[in-house]
């Protein structure tokens, strides 16, 4: 076949400066030449990774700070653990007022709010603050012990009025 001159890798010993076959085909030699024995490959590229170390992660970690990374890398966390992306996080977030769906709470400065869903069939219920979301999950998520606070908490304000009652009956 003929082609142009685009379609082959330089070579500088080469007569006309080009390697003899073109990047197709050595394209596929080399593939199939790395299936027909992978180990000295791999082996190479552990070798230059273990001799390059500091070069290596230094390329990671600023790699992972890129913001299309950090933003693929929540939107692939939100799939995997509760089915939801990061444009349906936001739009719940809009949706919620931007805060807790609970305290109305905005999301931390270098964090975000939680995923609150129902652990026994996985549906998200909104975003929550570490706040509320810790309690949710201290008082069980049962409704019987929420309300349970609740009143104690209204019994604690019964028992400081009557409390301050009795304590002004004394002085008088």
């Amino acid at each position: 076949q003929t082609k142009p001159f685009t379609d082959f890798y330089a070579n500088r010993l080469g007569r006309d400066g080009y390697r003899p076959e073109c990047k197709a085909c050595n394209l596929a030699a080399r593939k199939a030449k790395y299936a027909e024995n992978p180990a000295p490959y791999i082996a190479r590229v552990k070798k230059w990774q273990q001799e390059n170390a500091d070069r290596l992660n230094a390329y990671r970690r600023e790699y992972r700070q890129r913001p299309e990374r950090k933003r693929a890398d929540r939107d692939a966390h939100l799939r995997r653990k509760y089915g939801i992306g990061i444009d349906e996080f936001e739009a719940l977030l809009a949706a919620q007022g931007g805060g807790c769906a609970i305290c109305g709470a905005p999301p931390p400065e270098h964090g975000s709010l939680h995923v609150d869903h129902d652990h026994a069939t996985g549906a998200v219920r909104g975003l929550l603050c570490v706040s509320c979301n810790n309690a949710l999950g201290a008082f069980r998520e049962s409704h019987d012990v929420l309300r349970a606070a609740a009143d104690y908490l209204d019994r604690d304000d019964e028992l400081a009025a009557l409390a301050c009652s009795r304590a002004q009956a004394l002085t008088v």
